[in-house]
C-alpha cells in the first residue's frame, strides 16, 4: 500500500462554521476556537435563513418584513463576531437555500473545514425530512466536523483533542481520511487508535481465520508512514460496524472519531440504513464526541 499521501501536513487556514444559532450550532463552538487559534485560521461563520419577503403576503407588509429582518441580522451578527472575539472572524448572513448558499461560500473563501452542529435526526423525522448535516458532510468538497447531540454530555474541556479514534474499513475512500488523521494527532499530541471492524455478514470461516485479523492489523499499519511522530494502536474487532466504534468512542471518551465517507449516491438525504452509507450518519448521531468526516 502507498503511504505517500499520509506525509502530507494538513493545516485548517481557512473555517467555516454553518449556523442557525441553534444549541446544537452552539455545541460545536468550543472546537471551532481550539481549531481556529490552533491554525491561526481565519473564520467564516454562514448563516443562511429563509427568504424575508412572502410573496402570499399583501405587498404592503414586504418593507416592514425587511426591516426586522436586517435588525435580526444586525444583531446575528454582533453576537457571532463576540462569541470569536480575537479570532479574525467574517460573518456572511444568506438567504435561501444551506446548500448551494454553503457550496458558493466554500468556493469563494477557499475552505478548508466545515464545522457544524446537528441535532442526529433520526427514525421518521430523518426518513420524511432527511438530514442537512448528512447531505452536507456527503457533498462539500472539504472535510467535515460534526458535533452531535450527545457531544457535550462528557467533554467539557474546551474542545481539546486528546484522544482520536480512526475507524477504517480500509477502502479508498475510507484511506482519504489517514493524512487528516495523523496530522492532528501530531498537531495537537494526541493519542491516536486505528480500528477496522469486520462486518458481522462475512462467512464466519473467513471471520474466524487466525490469519485474517493480523493480516487487517497489517494494513492498519501501513496507514501509518513510519516517520510518524505518534506511536498509533490498533484493534480489529467483528460485528456490526457503526454499533462497534460507537461502543468503543463512548466507553473509552475519545475526543474526536474521524470517518472517511463516500460521496453521497441517489436522493439526497434518503434513508439507507441497509446500505454501509449509513454507518457514517449513525456514528455523528450518536457518538459522545464530534466526528471529522473526509470524502475521498
Amino acid at each position: 500500500m502507498n503511504t505517500a499521501a499520509t506525509r502530507t501536513q494538513v493545516r485548517f487556514r481557512h473555517v467555516l462554521f454553518a449556523t442557525d444559532f441553534s444549541q446544537a450550532a452552539a455545541q460545536a463552538i468550543p472546537y471551532i476556537k481550539k481549531i481556529a487559534e490552533h491554525y491561526d485560521a481565519n473564520l467564516l461563520t454562514l448563516h443562511v435563513r429563509p427568504p424575508v419577503v412572502n410573496p402570499m403576503a399583501e405587498p404592503i407588509t414586504w418593507a416592514a418584513d425587511i426591516d426586522v429582518a436586517r435588525a435580526q441580522d444586525d444583531e446575528d451578527r454582533e453576537e457571532l463576531l463576540k462569541t470569536f472575539a480575537g479570532i479574525r472572524t467574517q460573518v456572511l448572513i444568506e438567504e435561501g437555500d444551506i446548500q448551494p448558499c454553503l457550496a458558493a461560500a466554500i468556493e469563494k473563501n477557499n475552505t478548508d473545514l466545515v464545522v457544524i452542529g446537528t441535532r442526529g435526526r433520526t427514525g421518521l423525522g430523518k426518513l420524511l425530512l432527511g438530514s442537512v448535516a448528512e447531505e452536507i458532510f456527503r457533498t462539500v468538497s472539504c472535510p467535515v466536523l460534526t458535533v452531535g447531540p450527545h457531544s457535550s454530555a462528557i467533554h467539557e474541556h474546551g474542545g481539546e483533542l486528546r484522544e482520536i479514534l480512526y475507524a477504517t474499513d480500509l477502502s479508498p475512500e475510507s484511506r482519504a481520511a489517514a493524512p487528516y488523521v495523523i496530522s492532528l494527532a501530531k498537531e495537537f499530541q494526541s493519542r491516536l487508535i486505528l480500528m477496522h471492524v469486520i462486518p458481522e455478514e462475512q462467512p464466519d470461516d473467513l471471520v474466524s481465520d487466525a490469519n485474517v485479523k493480523p493480516a487487517l492489523e497489517k494494513l492498519l499499519r501501513e496507514l501509518v508512514p513510519p516517520e510518524a511522530s505518534c506511536k498509533p494502536e490498533y484493534i480489529v474487532e467483528c460485528g456490526d460496524p457503526a454499533d462497534m466504534i460507537l461502543e468503543f468512542a463512548n466507553v473509552k471518551q475519545m475526543d474526536l472519531v474521524v470517518l472517511g465517507v463516500r460521496p453521497e449516491k441517489g436522493v439526497p438525504g434518503a434513508e439507507t440504513h441497509h446500505l454501509p452509507a449509513a454507518i457514517a450518519y449513525k456514528i455523528v448521531s450518536h457518538a459522545e464526541c464530534p466526528v471529522l468526516t473526509v470524502r475521498h
